[in-house]
């Protein structure tokens, strides 16, 4: 394990590890504008939703790392409390990406970048058309962390209206899957949220799981499970009786198979979700 000292770094190197490893992140597409009206359009990957009553979201454009410069976007939310925080799904990434540059003052990114400005409702900023959800904020304040090259600046943005694409909708509900969203990692990669890379979990809102530390020691010891089996078998309620593990059918099954091979069908099972049929045949293998 190596352990480094963020303040014995440089700058850029520390930036380097702190985005590489913390990701991925959403994206804040913000769009503002200057006390004369000049709009602007940039992505910041500091960002995300920190409270639904009320309804707020934190971004932070930081210092510039050469120059020590404050970004337009910060300027222009000193002059104009206000932004539209776009939502940045796979169809539009290339153009975000583009909307990046560092542009002279006054340039409007949605011009170069190609984007469709749509006039908002309560603020002043134009939100992106092409955007398959939109915010529009009111900054409620903006917290300076310090006056040094790669210093964030915590916009909190209090939501005042929220306009979605209806193509992204399913029972009236925005749906994960058509919303194809990406995420900011390190350097210049991104992450596409696509079928292939999503996975459930369920959820221990409702219940109170038994706990990893309530598994019989041959399961919490097993060679074959992993944390992350380990973890969803203890989420369960409560360990299944004896009547339940014969009602699993698992006995006749598991009868001729050696306790790895119990426990490899047993991964297989919870990884098709069935956590309470897992759970008995990993039982019937312990003589439990």
């Amino acid at each position: 394990m190596k352990t480094i000292d963020p303040t014995e770094l440089a700058q850029p190197d520390l930036h380097q590890i702190l985005l590489t490893a913390v990701a991925p992140r959403p994206i804040c597409f913000a769009s503002t504008v200057d006390k004369d009206g000049n709009v602007n359009l940039s992505p910041y990957s500091f960002f995300n939703v920190f409270s639904s009553n009320p309804p707020i979201m934190i971004f932070s454009p930081a210092r510039s790392g050469r120059d020590n410069s404050l970004k337009h976007t910060h300027q222009n939310v000193l002059e104009v409390p206000e932004v539209v925080i776009n939502i940045v799904n796979q169809p539009m990434v290339e153009q975000m990406s583009l909307s990046s540059t560092a542009y002279d003052k006054g340039v409007n990114e949605f011009v170069k970048a190609g984007f469709t400005e749509v006039p908002s409702e309560k603020v002043k900023p134009p939100r992106v058309a092409e955007a398959p959800v939109s915010f529009e904020c009111t900054v409620q304040e903006v917290i300076e962390l310090a006056q040094t090259p790669g210093a964030g600046n915590l916009i909190m943005a209090k939501v005042e209206l929220i306009h979605i694409n209806e193509s992204y909708l399913t029972g009236g509900v925005l749906d994960t899957e058509k919303l194809d969203l990406v995420g900011r990692m390190g350097a210049n990669w991104y992450i596409r949220a696509t079928k292939d890379a999503l996975f459930e979990i369920p959820k221990p809102l409702r219940t109170k799981g038994i706990g990893v530390d309530a598994l019989p020691k041959g399961i919490r010891e097993s060679d074959v499970l992993t944390g992350n089996n380990l973890g969803r078998l203890g989420n369960l309620e409560s360990l299944p009786s004896t009547l339940e593990i014969d009602i699993a059918g698992v006995s006749e099954h598991a009868k001729n198979l050696s306790k790895r091979e119990i426990h490899e069908l047993a991964q297989q099972i919870l990884e098709h979700g069935d956590t309470e049929k897992a759970m008995a045949l990993l039982l019937y293998a312990e003589g439990l």
